[in-house]
């Protein structure tokens, strides 16, 4: 920007338009100026605050990068390093560790990433970088007792690259800035190739003798004119970032795009000058136009892949009406910031729901599509849980909040996401590597090529030397993977598929067992107690109350079924859970125990009731009390089966895929269900600890099987760890959805086999990919090594390339099943 005082409808700090639901403001010497965000609000105060406003009288126009403008003072106090500027951006991993969310820009291809990646992993204190090349995001984590942030960011930008914290709409600005410079350059190698053409054609028809040679001279010298714009500003990208990797001793994949149309133009140049030689300004633009053509081209395809992934960051909205004394009182429009847990918000039809939270009054349907890929409205009234994000369709809400900003579902979706779109799987570190040795290969086969040329044929040796450099550069190769791994990923969200982990997706489509748990994950996790049975003095209500007690700190299905509805009992103390098995607590100096009858029988000492074996084997599952006095109650408990379960569970059948079922129930439970479900015999499993999960997973995969876990509580981390995918229920526990590779937000199993196919569909397109490339590189190399390419025809493959695997890759974002 040029304008060094913003306008009155632009942010005082950085200059950029204001948004209308935007107001946001910072008091500079007792004036009140507008902002555009928080983050320009939060640069600003701080400069306020250090005694820097002298910086807005000094500064004579607006900094390039708009967003992040501040004297360089500022920089000096550490800006980056302070935690309120840290707290959207960066969260803690441990007790000195620190994880960052960046967003990088500068890169123009995977070599870019590498470059990033290695430089900024050998900064002392840094302990990992992952950075996503269809994204641009990169993941940091840092020691922060031997490094600090702005160091981090200092020693990218000192390679040549910038990188900010993410938020979706700096990337959408970046994306933006980046597509407005493409064009531009694009544009001018286009009009500069159309006016050499022009200059080159009459020398081309000319048959010997008909042009005079100060005429081919003063075509020549108008064509050099022409063509130093379309070199000096078109082509500058590919000779800065080739310069900077020679600079750091490493090759990109700009370097050989760079010696390729150097050399050709100072060939020409040359010849112009001495007036000896051939000149191919015409191929030199020709190349470029078409190079920077299918870059663009490629942009494009790539930021509409990325698209989805940056959509969940702009679903909450930036302000919300408060009702500060509901249900009296009137509303106050609020940032969404502000909100707390407890307050009362309204929420008109059409729009976004703020927060998480449950509905205190008002009956409405609301739209779940972003988060669970369900596009039918929901039914909310008083009592039912919302999400932020969710739109409200039909009729006003007020909403009680219950978490907000980084607490909300939305939120750890959101992270869940940033985390899978920086992993890296090992078939992306593969191509990357033969990707780096393909241009060391590459550049050798050139120099060579160009060496027997010259003896045979020095006519023809420069022209074939730039074809061989630029017909085959490794762009597809390293694009293959990554692109339609990000398309894949959007493809799946979008069905209520949350891939959490760069591997999953080719570990989900290579599966070949898949084990369910049964509580929560088969069934809906809703369980109800069915029966009392009594088995001591006590009344039914004085077990139901201590039954309450001893599971009141508990998250499983069971124990919310003993909570229902029932005061617990509260002078229970030393409540201890142990894991598979149950709850111990004291009362009065009494031990009490409730969970797995086998369990509750180690305390009282005597063998499990007649009665309860009786339900167990009648296919109820049941949970015993009692004490280190005796047996108190049994609870026969009941559970609805899934919908979707038969169907979803038979298709995979279907597929020869194996199917089991691991659950803590009871054998007979178990079975009853396995037979239910059309599973063969000894394939349902009961009373199985988490230990025996995880020993029953080891065996299947000792004998060869990919095993894929899908479960919902607490009792299924440890296997959903060992498993080589993991899925979680959307609504299961924080811990299992955060070990899970793959969180299913609908809860439905039918979308697990709907993603199964759509992940065997991205890796046919990964393979399809990677063999065009190899294929396509096997072929053109020794093409234009024979001298049967042209340069021009050499951008157009180049470029052709790079766009066909991008394009293969978008055809995952069709809905069809196979």
């Amino acid at each position: 920007m040029s304008q060094s005082v913003p306008s009155e409808h632009s942010c005082y700090h950085c200059g950029l338009p204001i948004p209308d639901d935007v107001d946001l403001t910072v008091q500079v010497e007792e004036t009140t100026h507008a902002l555009c965000c928080t983050g320009c609000q939060a640069v600003a105060q701080s400069i306020v605050s250090s005694g820097l406003t002298d910086y807005y009288k000094r500064r004579d126009a607006m900094p390039e990068q708009a967003r992040e403008a501040m004297p360089d003072e500022l920089k000096d106090l550490g800006l980056f390093d302070h935690p309120d500027f840290q707290q959207g951006f960066v969260k803690p991993v441990g007790e000195h560790e620190r994880e960052a969310a960046l967003i990088l820009e500068g890169v123009t291809c995977a070599a870019c990433i590498w470059l990033n990646e290695q430089h900024v992993a050998r900064q002392p204190g840094v302990t990992a970088i992952e950075i996503n090349y269809a994204t641009r995001r990169a993941r940091v984590r840092w020691d922060e007792t031997r490094i600090k942030l702005s160091d981090i960011l200092g020693a990218i930008q000192a390679i040549g690259y910038r990188a900010y914290p993410y938020d979706a709409a700096r990337s959408e600005q970046i994306s933006q800035r980046e597509r407005r410079s493409a064009l531009w350059r694009l544009f001018v190698a286009g009009f500069g190739m159309m006016q050499v053409m022009m200059y080159a054609i009459p020398v081309y028809m000319a048959d010997s003798g008909d042009m005079s040679f100060d005429v081919e001279q003063l075509l020549r010298w108008a064509s050099l004119i022409l063509t130093a714009p379309v070199i000096l500003y078109s082509s500058a990208p590919f000779f800065s970032h080739a310069l900077r990797d020679i600079r750091l001793r490493r090759l990109g994949m700009d370097v050989p795009v760079a010696l390729g149309v150097g050399a050709a133009f100072v060939a020409s140049c040359w010849a112009t000058i001495t007036g000896q030689g051939e000149v191919y300004f015409d191929s030199v633009t020709m190349f470029v136009f078409l190079l920077l053509c299918g870059r663009y081209l490629e942009m494009l395809a790539r930021q509409k892949a990325v698209r989805g992934v940056e959509e969940l960051g702009k679903a909450l909205p930036n302000f919300a009406e408060r009702i500060p004394a509901y249900p009296a009182g009137e509303g106050e429009r609020v940032p969404v910031s502000q909100l707390v847990a407890g307050d009362v918000i309204r929420v008109r039809p059409g729009e976004a729901i703020p927060a998480d939270g449950f509905v205190v009054e008002g009956t409405s349907e609301v739209n779940e599509a972003l988060l669970t890929g369900e596009s039918r409205p929901v039914a909310k009234q008083a009592g039912s849980e919302v999400t932020g994000g969710s739109l409200n369709v039909r009729s006003p809400l007020h909403v009680q909040v219950t978490r907000t900003g980084e607490h909300t579902r939305l939120a750890a979706i959101r992270q869940l996401m940033e985390r899978a779109a920086t992993d890296k799987p090992k078939v992306v570190q593969q191509a990357d590597r033969v990707a780096a040795w393909f241009i060391v290969v590459l550049l050798l086969l050139s120099v060579g090529t160009a060496v027997g040329w010259y003896v045979f044929d020095p006519d023809r040796a420069l022209w074939v030397f730039v074809s061989v450099l630029v017909v085959s550069c490794p762009c597809a190769l390293s694009l293959a993977t990554p692109v339609a791994l990000t398309v894949a990923t959007d493809a799946l969200a979008r069905r209520g598929v949350l891939v959490t982990r760069g591997h999953a997706i080719e570990a989900l489509a290579n599966a070949s067992h898949f084990i369910f748990d049964k509580t929560g994950t088969l069934t809906y996790g809703e369980m109800r107690v069915a029966a009392v049975r009594l088995l001591g003095d006590l009344p039914e209500a004085r077990v139901r109350a201590l039954a309450a007690g001893l599971e009141q700190g508990s998250e499983h299905a069971i124990a919310r079924a003993l909570l229902l509805g029932q005061a617990p009992e509260a002078a229970l103390e030393g409540l201890q859970a142990v894991t598979g098995q149950g709850v111990e607590g004291r009362l009065a100096g009494v031990l009490y125990r409730i969970g797995r009858p086998e369990f509750v029988a180690e305390l009282t000492g005597t063998p499990v009731p007649g009665a309860l074996l009786a339900d167990q084997h009648s296919g109820h599952s049941v949970v015993a009390l009692g004490s280190a006095q005796g047996w108190l109650a049994g609870f026969c408990l009941s559970d609805g089966l899934r919908e979707e379960a038969p169907a979803s569970l038979a298709a995979l059948q279907a597929q020869g895929l194996g199917v089991s079922i691991f659950s803590g129930d009871t054998p007979a439970t178990v079975q009853t269900l396995g037979q239910q479900l059309g599973l063969p015999e000894g394939a349902a499993q009961g009373a199985m600890t988490p230990e025996g999960k995880h020993a029953g997973v080891c065996r299947l995969q000792a004998a060869g099987q990919v095993v894929a876990m899908v479960g919902d509580g607490v009792n299924d981390a440890p296997v959903l760890a060992q498993a080589q995918v993991s899925v979680a229920m959307g609504a299961g526990t924080d811990l299992a959805r955060n070990q899970a590779d793959i969180v299913l937000l609908g809860n439905g199993l039918d979308d697990l086999v709907e993603g199964l196919a759509l992940s065997r569909r991205a890796l046919r397109i990964i393979r399809q990919n990677l063999w065009w490339s190899f294929a396509y590189n096997f072929t053109a190399v020794p093409l234009a090594m024979s001298g049967l390419v042209t340069p021009w025809m050499a951008g157009i493959g180049m470029s052709a390339s790079s766009l066909l695997v991008v394009l293969n890759a978008l055809r995952l974002q069709r809905k069809r099943a196979s």
